[in-house]
C-alpha cells in the first residue's frame, strides 16, 4: 500500500505518493521511493509526474525565485521547464512533457502563487517523512526567498485596503457635500422658527 503525504499552503498543495524503503529499516509511514507527485495550484491545470520530473521543477522554482530576490534577470530555461517574468507580478511557466506528441502546458501565476508553491516545496524538503535523493542541494538556496516574496505580497496587502478605504470615503463624502446646501438648510430653519 502506497503512502500519501500532502503539503499545503493557501492556494497550492503538493501531494507525494510513494513507499518506504524497508531495506533501510524505514518506518512504514515514510516515503523514500516516490512513485508519483501532484502539484495543484488553484484555478490552474493539475501538474503531475514522476520523481525525475519533481526535482528539476523544484530546482527551477528555487533558482527563478532566487533571481527575483537578487534582482537578476528573472528567467530560467531547461528542457523540462521554462519560467520567465511577464512583469513584476506575473510569471509565465512553460512545462514541457517528456512524452512525445504532448503539447507544452503554459501557466501564468502571480507572486502569491509563486510564494505558495515554493512554500510547499520547502515543506517537502523539511519533512522528516519524505527522503529526497537530491541531485541538487536545495539547502544552498537562501531561506529568505519565500519570506521576501511573501513580504512583497504582504506589503501590497497592507497598504492597498486602507488606500481603497480612503478613496471610497472621499468619494462617498463628496457626494453628500454636493447635495448638501447650507443656504437652503438655513432658510428652512428660519421658516420653521417663524411659525
Amino acid at each position: 500500500m502506497q503512502n500519501r503525504l500532502l503539503f499545503h499552503q493557501s492556494s497550492v498543495s503538493l501531494e507525494i505518493i510513494g513507499l518506504p524503503d524497508f531495506s533501510n529499516d524505514e518506518n512504514k509511514d515514510q516515503i523514500s521511493i516516490i512513485s508519483q507527485w501532484k502539484l495543484t495550484i488553484i484555478d490552474k491545470p493539475l501538474i503531475e509526474g514522476k520523481i525525475e520530473h519533481l526535482l528539476p521543477i523544484m530546482e527551477a522554482f528555487y533558482i527563478y525565485a532566487n533571481h527575483l530576490v537578487q534582482k537578476k534577470l528573472p528567467l530560467y530555461e531547461s528542457k523540462l521547464i521554462d519560467i520567465k517574468a511577464d512583469n513584476l507580478h506575473l510569471h509565465n511557466i512553460l512545462l514541457k512533457s517528456s512524452k512525445p506528441d504532448v503539447e507544452p502546458l503554459n501557466i501564468k501565476i502571480g507572486n502569491a502563487l509563486l510564494a505558495d508553491t515554493i512554500n510547499c516545496f520547502d515543506q517537502l524538503n523539511e519533512s522528516s517523512k519524505v527522503r529526497l535523493k537530491n541531485s541538487y542541494d536545495f539547502k544552498n538556496i537562501p531561506r529568505k526567498i519565500t519570506s521576501l516574496l511573501d513580504n512583497k505580497v504582504q506589503l501590497s496587502n497592507l497598504f492597498l485596503p486602507p488606500l481603497i478605504a480612503i478613496c471610497s470615503l472621499t468619494l462617498f463624502s463628496s457626494t453628500f457635500i454636493y447635495f448638501y446646501s447650507p443656504v437652503e438648510y438655513k432658510e428652512k430653519n428660519e421658516l420653521i422658527n417663524k411659525k
